[in-house]
């Protein structure tokens, strides 16, 4: 049975991204999306599809919420109050509004100097 195309061993093709002539056999097609652009490449300009263009073909389910949950109500409220300080330290509510319970530690090291 014969084919409707010649063997193209010998066959010289010209790179539609580069415009250098390569061989037929070498040049890949490009692909975006899974999709064939009918651009041929050779091997240096040639890049396979990136797995990124094919978001949004596959479901992906990734739920967040939990179903019926449970916090932890053993720790004391204590322990759950955020605050936040600014300026240098400490909430500074002007309604005194929450208790500013923020303390601003730190320490200074020495320095040494050689002299030589």
């Amino acid at each position: 049975m014969s084919t409707r195309f010649a063997s193209a061993k010998k066959a010289l093709g010209i790179c539609d991204v580069c415009g250098f002539s390569y061989k037929l056999k070498e040049l890949k097609a490009l692909y975006v999306k899974g999709r064939n652009t009918n651009v041929l490449a050779c091997t240096d300009c040639w890049s396979p599809d990136h797995p990124q263009l094919k978001l949004g073909e596959f479901p992906v389910d990734d739920p967040q919420a939990l179903r019926n949950p449970r916090p932890d109500t053993a720790e004391l409220p204590a322990s759950r109050d955020t605050q936040y300080g600014w300026n240098p330290v400490g909430l500074q509510d002007p309604f005194n509004l929450v208790d500013d319970n923020l303390v601003g530690t730190g320490f200074a090291g020495q320095i040494t100097v050689i002299v030589s």
